[in-house]
């Protein structure tokens, strides 16, 4: 990998967290992809062959039914990374995992992490704290998808879009909406005509933006809050969910 593109690293904050030792190793091996919204990085119960670290790009992980419909349970953006579990236990993605907001994104050959994973108890202790903060999410998004209205669900989904796009507008339509949160066009067009007359956001020509933050964070549920929380915890210090601070952990029980 090119020197500037190894500076481009740190900004996916699982990669910058890793041990100089296992960077190294891992940095040669690298490769920046191009991957445009809406593309599927993998199907589930597809064999993976590379895991997926974000640096601006988000990826969606999507459950799919036998019908064919589909919701997100999770999305990864540059805090994490796509195909760890395949990396410490399986090849096999759970999810289908597609692009939801396009960015950079750099790639890794499983059997590297696994090396990594097996040689290293810092990697070990850093892939399974990401892991269980990951599925908080899922546990999380399911009691979200149960529990709450197509509003603060919106308003929950858009905050963490916000947090990934730096304040730049969001590039989706009320369909893409309605596939993300599992609830059908009208109501998501109704969700989103509430909060623009609201003055939380603006809708034009299939771009969001948000206009109100702290207006946003008050009309959404508190899974936005408590997923944050819980992210936070984990990388910074990148240990302190498996080591130190096990305050979010309890939290989440």
């Amino acid at each position: 990998m090119a020197e500037g593109q190894r500076n481009d690293v740190q900004s996916n904050r699982l990669l910058g967290a890793l041990e100089t030792v296992s960077r190294e190793r891992i940095d040669p091996y690298l490769e920046p992809v191009d991957l445009k919204l809406g593309v599927i990085v993998c199907e589930a119960s597809g064999f993976l062959k590379h895991a997926y670290f974000p640096q601006g790009a988000v990826l969606s992980l999507l459950t799919v039914l036998e019908n064919g419909s589909a919701i997100e349970t999770a999305n990864i953006g540059r805090e994490g990374a796509f195909g760890l579990f395949a990396a410490m236990y399986s090849r096999v993605s759970f999810n289908r995992c597609l692009v939801q907001l396009e960015g950079g994104i750099v790639r890794c050959p499983i059997e590297l992490l696994q090396s990594e994973f097996r040689r290293s108890e810092y990697v070990r202790d850093l892939f399974v704290s990401y892991s269980e903060t990951l599925l908080s999410q899922v546990q999380q998004s399911v009691a979200c998808n149960a529990m709450h209205s197509t509003e603060e669900r919106m308003c929950r989904w858009l905050l963490m879009m916000h947090d990934r796009a730096e304040g730049e507008a969001l590039p989706y339509t009320h369909e893409f909406l309605s596939h993300m949160l599992g609830a059908n066009r009208k109501s998501v067009t109704l969700a989103a005509r509430s909060l623009q007359t609201a003055g939380l956001i603006s809708y034009r020509r299939g771009k969001i933006q948000v206009l109100d933050r702290p207006g946003l964070e008050k009309a959404s549920c508190e899974c936005y809050a408590v997923v944050k929380e819980r992210f936070d915890a984990f990388l910074t210090p990148p240990l302190a969910a498996v080591q130190g601070d096990t305050r979010a952990r309890r939290i989440m029980m």
